[in-house]
């Protein structure tokens, strides 16, 4: 997208670099950096550059609208080590602007208007109802912009047809009152609901297993310490009585490392377990 503005009292044409995201990756910045180099490259190879050998400037923007938080650096200068100066003032700074929509905080659309923080909401509807107004919304925006709404009327369409219980009944239209019109006489509500429920129930069962796999991580952790103070035990000790492999399957992990540490001075079971009690 190129827009004409005034700076400094001249025109200049501002380029805006649009890449969209739906999964995190470390090296964006050095991909934004090839795409801005390349662009570059075309406008000079067809003669579109700036008087007096300039380029126009380009603002890069990476849109994010996965489940994940946004780790990856903005800045090219991150991705490198510092080196000592000079050297360090030809490390190459190229940063990109990064809009996550999982910070989006709603705002009352009727009275900003805002064109980007309803294409947020569409993709992330509060239910199916929302969506509704929504497109109802922007075809009242849009009554005297008819490319930003064809364009919005294509993007619904194609959204909406990736929904496998709407995929047949939504036509292909660039009008929003049409779509508008088609979801609110034919989406089968039940099922439409059922769809965001599921999804919904997906992703916490995605939170769940991550969950899991960290107490699971933690509790094999706690299962190898114990079989390790076992093996130490029976070394040293055997034969063991039988209250010693109880007693340190119902330690925590804490208490298994302090048994570990004590084992290399502990002399009898009964210092090793501060005579008989809970390992600690």
């Amino acid at each position: 997208m190129v827009w004409r503005v005034r700076a400094r009292g001249e025109w200049v044409y501002l380029y805006l670099l649009f890449e969209f995201q739906r999964g995190v990756d470390k090296h964006m910045a050095l991909r934004m950096m090839v795409y801005i180099g390349l662009l570059y490259q075309d406008l000079v190879k067809s003669g579109q550059g700036l008087p007096k050998g300039r380029l126009p400037p380009v603002l890069p923007i990476v849109l994010y609208n996965g489940h994940r938080r946004w780790m990856a650096r903005t800045n090219i200068a991150d991705l490198i080590p510092p080196l000592p100066n000079p050297m360090n003032g030809y490390v190459p700074q190229a940063k990109y602007l990064l809009i996550e929509e999982n910070n989006y905080v709603d705002h009352p659309l009727p009275s900003v208007r805002n064109l980007v923080a309803a294409l947020f909401r569409l993709e992330r509807p509060r239910s199916p109802k929302d969506i509704i107004d929504l497109i109802g919304l922007l075809a009242e925006w849009l009554k005297g912009q008819p490319d930003w709404a064809r364009a919005f009327s294509v993007w619904i369409s194609a959204q909406l047809h990736r929904s496998p219980v709407l995929r047949g009944l939504i036509q292909a239209t660039e009008n929003l009152l049409e779509i508008k019109a088609m979801l609110s006489k034919h989406a089968p509500w039940a099922r439409w609901a059922q769809e965001y429920k599921a999804e919904g129930e997906l992703l916490g069962l995605e939170k769940g297993i991550r969950k899991g796999m960290e107490q699971g991580m933690e509790k094999g952790l706690e299962k190898g310490l114990t079989e390790a103070l076992l093996i130490q035990l029976k070394a040293r000790f055997a034969p063991l009585p039988d209250w010693v492999a109880p007693q340190l399957a119902q330690a925590s992990k804490s208490q298994l490392e302090v048994c570990l540490t004590r084992l290399l001075r502990a002399a009898t079971l009964d210092e090793l377990f501060d005579r008989g009690g809970t390992a600690h």
